[in-house]
């Protein structure tokens, strides 16, 4: 469930086994010749390392090669040690000087140093070690495709470097400090669309997973502390992921008494008394086989997570579950070849723009274990080929799952980096712009009846203009409140819908300017009775004409849904101008706009005597007419209720 990181073993195992591969040929360093008291304490260092105690194995070999500094296999086997804490410089440093006693004996070992040297990014020098490793006679299988591997991911690795957006790149994670990380691992993050709330997992004595939070405290985060409620268990809860309200965590519990397979797939909920007790996702989600790593869309309508269920491209795969009006889930989709391969995808995220998909991967081509990569949704919900995230981000380690803050620029993600405070820490960097996220801003209010102020749960709904693409739809809760997101570049057409209300509207045009980072809309929907009207904020014509623009269609639709929903409404389309102009040509040119949208609502089904329409010229101002803000304010069709 946690993030695993690959073990170098084979750096230690190659000092122990890689003796064999060839014939001994003409050396200076005579294995037979070793001091007899720097032998005992190359044992007790063996000893030490098979119990995993590899900085007390350090010592002890280092105390041997000051009896006997030409004792190649001891230089060898710190470099091992080395390797395995991941500290690559000087691992590096003891192969090469072990290399410097008997180069022809040291051949056998090129696999493990190149294999730290590419920890160390020197990915030329790797690649030259490797292929001197790979010109020995008689390799055995095994090391002809360890080498064969390492060779390939290396010459990724300067594929990827020789790109010109990758050298202009500076990575320097950030530990969060003694008030989130912990003497035991912290892995696995999720965020808040506020940046405010950070949830993560916490293995609490190194063997049961909970969940503990942290917020924004000044500039840095509170001391963390674990979930209120009833989430945390004595059972293993951890992968988890919280909705951008902070109000829904899915995660992964494994070994529950209700659970289908070895890991489910879990939700709780944020009450005043805390997180209610876990429910089930049932069996369409659930599997008998393996389900972790949620991800949850930002309008709460998508859910990706990872699988081993056997009909999926083979290990581990990524899939989605759409949520049905009913509020349940459906059978889930395998987001198919271009994401998912033979090797293992997990730790999906999605990103608040609700397009950038991040995911790890072991099948795709990288530089060696899981790797990150993004993919991009297309309009039609198909993602693009995936993008490796490139060095530094990804090394040839296994990395693990991140999240990324709503403007698209800094990542969270856990590693096990020199400063970290035990295990797995969580850090943060800025993340490269080529591999970004689409700046995204948010949208946060309440709906309320404009008569009895009181919430109404209702659907709203963001349209991508251009495109008529709904971007996201998301339900309010039960007192109306509402959180919704918005990738910045497009203009949007925002309606918010109850049956039984007009419906609400709002126009963000984005393409063209740069955004506040957040909006709070509260909205009043007007109960469908007589004089009741609203302004339509996404009806467009041409400059000075009465022809409507294609990108008017989204919103004249949804009148014409209005119109079929309440078939004894009757309306009249009431059409206004600014005050630029001949006051005789602005009547006669809001007049004619207002006919359009009558013909087009005729022209979908709607019976002309449920329609009637009239200009005002600008004869009903609503705003200063002599700032352009205004003048745009006034440019406006309305729509009032003539009969229910």
């Amino acid at each position: 469930m946690h993030m695993q990181f690959k073990s170098n073993l084979l750096c230690l195992l190659a000092v122990i086994l890689f003796i064999s591969l060839s014939p001994l040929q003409a050396q200076v360093y005579n294995p037979g010749k070793v001091n007899n008291k720097a032998l005992k304490l190359y044992q007790k260092a063996m000893e030490q390392a098979e119990e995993g105690y590899f900085p007390e194995g350090i010592k002890t070999l280092q105390e041997a090669v000051k009896i006997d500094p030409q004792f190649a296999d001891a230089w060898l086997s710190i470099a091992g040690m080395y390797g395995e804490l991941k500290n690559y410089e000087q691992a590096v440093l003891n192969y090469e000087k072990a290399q410097s006693i008997d180069s022809s004996y040291f051949r056998d070992y090129n696999l493990p140093y190149s294999i730290n040297l590419a920890g160390l990014g020197r990915f030329q020098d790797a690649l030259k070690a490797v292929n001197r490793f790979m010109t020995i006679n008689d390799l055995n299988e095994s090391s002809q495709r360890a080498s064969s591997y390492r060779r390939k991911t290396y010459l990724f690795a300067l594929e990827q470097a020789a790109k010109p957006e990758m050298s202009s790149y500076t990575f320097t994670p950030l530990n969060m400090g003694d008030s989130v990380n912990s003497t035991v691992s912290e892995y696995y993050p999720a965020l808040t669309i506020d940046n405010q709330q950070l949830v993560f997992t916490r293995r609490v004595g190194n063997r049961n997973e909970d969940f503990f939070e942290t917020r924004k405290s000044g500039e840095g985060w509170s001391t963390a502390r674990g979930l209120t409620g009833q989430i945390n268990s004595n059972l293993n809860e951890g992968a988890q992921s919280i909705s951008l309200d902070g109000q829904w965590l899915i995660f992964t519990g494994c070994n529950f008494p209700d659970s289908y397979g070895s890991c489910d797939l879990y939700i709780s909920y944020n009450t005043p008394a805390g997180w209610t007790e876990p429910e089930n996702l049932g069996p369409k989600i659930n599997t008998e086989f393996w389900e972790s790593a949620p991800s949850l869309s930002p309008d709460r309508r998508d859910l990706y997570f990872a699988s081993r269920r056997p009909d999926g491209f083979g290990g581990s795969d990524i899939w989605v579950s759409h949520r049905l009006p009913n509020g349940r889930w459906s059978e889930p989709e395998n987001l198919g070849p271009e994401i998912n391969t033979s090797g293992d995808e997990s730790c999906p995220f999605i990103h608040a723009d609700n397009q950038s998909l991040y995911f790890t991967s072991n099948g795709l081509s990288g530089y060696g274990g899981d790797d990150l990569f993004v993919a991009r949704k297309g309009p039609k919900g198909s993602f693009s080929l995936p993008q490796n995230l490139g060095y530094p981000i990804n090394t040839i380690e296994n990395e693990g799952s991140l999240v990324i803050t709503a403007d698209g620029t800094t990542a969270y993600y856990a590693s096990d980096r020199a400063d970290s405070r035990g295990g797995l820490d969580l850090y943060t960097f800025t993340i490269r712009e080529g591999v970004r996220p689409t700046k995204t801003i948010w949208i946060r209010g309440t709906v309320r009846d404009s008569k009895t102020k009181k919430g109404l749960p209702s659907a709203v709904e963001l349209t991508d203009i251009s495109t008529r693409q709904v971007i996201s739809l998301v339900e309010t809760d039960e007192t109306g409140n509402y959180l919704i997101t918005l990738p910045t570049g497009r203009d949007y057409a925002f309606n918010v819908n109850r049956k039984g209300y007009l419906f609400y509207s709002e126009s963000f045009q984005l393409s063209q300017r740069a955004p506040d980072s957040t909006y709070v809309i509260d909205i009043e929907l007007q109960p469908i009775t007589k004089d009741a009207s609203i302004i339509l904020k996404n009806i467009f014509y041409e400059t000075g004409s009465k022809e409507l623009n294609t990108s008017s269609e989204v919103e004249l639709d949804k009148l014409v849904q209005l119109l079929k929903d309440n078939p004894s409404l009757r309306i009249q389309i009431n059409g206004h101008t600014d005050a630029v102009g001949k006051a005789s040509d602005n009547l006669a040119l809001s007049n004619a706009r207002a006919q359009a949208v009558v013909d087009y609502l005729v022209k979908k089904g709607i019976q002309p005597a449920r329609l009637s329409f009239k200009g005002f010229g600008a004869t009903q101002p609503i705003a200063d007419n002599n700032t352009e803000e205004g003048r745009a304010k006034n440019r406006r069709t309305e729509v009032k209720v003539t009969s229910e």
